[in-house]
């Protein structure tokens, strides 16, 4: 018999993370790599299981995630979308702990764009009286 999965999209900024919860023992998988070999620092893996801090289930499942694009933060706040997706999906009353722990809402913030003439979104070019 399939074990029960759910799934869940996480981005930020420009990494797109693609999370699969199954009961487990709380195990999290990155690319094929154990989180502490995949991400160096210990805040960002505290960031990745702020959803499951909220909802009391930690430990209680396996992570698997698939991340491209970007940096470790970027991918660590795309991990954090896509854990806090998955777990509505697990009991729809996670919904008010998440929402008030902010961690349902899309960062909106992203990289300006490089306009002609700068050098950079916003780096003019040094100016030269003469």
């Amino acid at each position: 018999m399939a074990q029960v999965q759910y799934y869940g999209t996480g981005r930020r900024k420009s990494s797109v993370a693609r999370v699969r919860l199954v009961p487990g023992d709380g195990r999290i998988v990155i690319n094929n790599r154990e989180v502490e070999d995949y991400i160096p620092f210990e805040t960002l893996r505290e960031v990745i299981k702020q959803p499951l801090a909220a909802t009391e289930t930690l430990g209680s499942y396996n992570i698997l995630v698939n991340v491209n694009g970007g940096g470790y933060t970027g991918q660590a706040g795309a991990i954090r979308h896509g854990i806090a997706r998955a777990l509505l999906q697990v009991d729809p009353e996670f919904r008010s702990p998440l929402k008030r722990a902010g961690l349902l809402t899309r960062d909106p913030r992203m990289k300006e764009r490089k306009k002609y003439g700068l050098k950079g979104a916003r780096r003019a070019p040094q100016f030269s009286k003469r």
